[in-house]
């Protein structure tokens, strides 16, 4: 199969990785200096190459604020029975922008990203398959995901966008928190440390795909939540009320098992 990757960043170069061996792969990246570790594939920084390479399938890897613009520069280029997919973590205004654009499409989400995955050890790895879009498209990314060793799930638009206000948002504004108020630790303990490599990671990512992440119209109630545990516990810890915080242990231990 001919497929065109988008962007030569982390996603854009595992999914390189992973499919260069099988298929024939190009990477189109405007900034020639991303390219020079991309191997065993074509290296496109022109649109007319994309036209000449004719691609069956396009992978959109560019970082989330970019995706619409990257689809709108290359379809042009693109033959008709081309499938058109992306693979991000915030679908806002993809249903829409997949329903008018002409093109068959996929939408999936790999939840793995690179910055905490074992990428040789995936097992325990989730990835979704969005509901609408191309059959064909969707086979195709079931049958990599699962060689992967991936978990996956099948959701519709709205389904996945729901999911990703809780299992994205609620960990990121807790992290944040924690980076908001933290000091300086001499001697640190091993769970200080544990969510300071959590922190580091979840700000090294890039500044849009955070906020589109925290600007989901769903996640407002999640933080709301956060917020109402948190004035709940911080009266329980100011009267020493020792009842309350066993019931209270009790209660989230049960969340978690």
């Amino acid at each position: 199969m001919k497929i065109l990757i988008l962007g030569a960043g982390k996603m854009g170069s595992f999914f390189t990785d992973v499919l260069s061996f099988e298929h024939e792969v190009a990477v189109f990246e405007a900034d020639p200096k991303r390219l020079r570790f991309m191997y065993n594939c074509y290296r496109f920084t022109k649109e007319e190459e994309i036209e000449a390479f004719r691609p069956e399938l396009v992978i959109n890897a560019v970082t989330v604020k970019y995706t619409l613009q990257a689809f709108n520069q290359v379809m042009p280029f693109l033959p008709k029975d081309c499938i058109i997919s992306d693979i991000a973590s915030v679908k806002t205004d993809l249903q829409a922008f997949y329903e008018q654009c002409g093109f068959r499409y996929v939408s999936t989400h790999p939840m793995f990203g690179p910055t905490f995955a074992n990428l040789d050890q995936l097992s325990s790895e989730n990835a979704i398959i969005i509901k609408e879009g191309d059959h064909l498209g969707k086979i195709f990314f079931k049958d990599l995901y699962q060689r992967l060793g991936l978990n996956i799930f099948e959701y519709t638009f709205e389904e996945h966008d729901e999911t990703m206000a809780y299992s994205l948002s609620i960990p990121f504004v807790s992290t944040f928190a924690f980076a908001a108020v933290m000091k300086h630790q001499d001697a640190p303990g091993t769970t200080f440390k544990r969510h300071m490599a959590i922190a580091k990671g979840v700000l090294s990512e890039d500044d849009y795909l955070l906020q589109e992440i925290l600007f989901n119209p769903r996640t407002p109630a999640h933080v709301e939540g956060i917020r109402t545990e948190l004035n709940e516990l911080l009266d329980i810890i100011s009267k020493k009320d020792a009842g309350r915080m066993r019931a209270y242990l009790e209660k989230i231990r049960g969340h978690i098992k």
